[in-house]
């Protein structure tokens, strides 16, 4: 694990609840396992993280937010989320292949909906003609809902 990555999940974990993780579980439902650690926690451990390793290229953010996702914990996935939308401006129409991954493996709406309003739409809307149309090709809008 990188060290980024090995400080986001050590930090959720510490976060954890299992009075929240219970809620979570029933609010969400999906597969999907949980910490219980808030929303805020999740966002500020992000930030945290981007702040101790400043010098993250493209490669690293995208390699982040694979890690992360790759473990199905809610928490984990949502700060894959949170740092994509914090580094959009890093993606290019070469991630979105990744990105529609995560989003037909999501199984919540709450991971969902932010990918595809906060990564995906911006992602898109950046694309010249040419580079929109073999992005569609790409992607199913159908299932992202832009």
């Amino acid at each position: 694990m990188s060290a980024a990555g090995e400080f986001i999940d050590d930090s959720l974990q510490r976060e954890a609840s299992w009075y929240r993780a219970d809620e979570m579980r029933l609010r969400l439902g999906g597969d999907l396992q949980f910490y219980g650690a808030s929303v805020g926690a999740v966002r500020g451990t992000v930030r945290d993280a981007l702040r101790r390793h400043s010098g993250l290229t493209h490669d690293d953010v995208t390699a982040l937010s694979t890690e992360l996702w790759s473990v199905p914990v809610y928490e984990r996935r949502l700060a894959a989320v949170v740092l994509l939308q914090s580094k959009v401006d890093m993606l290019s129409n070469s991630d979105l292949t990744r990105i529609e991954g995560f989003v037909r493996e999501a199984g919540v709406p709450a991971l969902v909906d932010p990918l595809a309003v906060d990564v995906v739409g911006p992602l898109m809307e950046r694309l010249d003609a040419q580079a929109r149309a073999r992005a569609d090709a790409v992607l199913d809008l159908s299932l992202i809902h832009i």
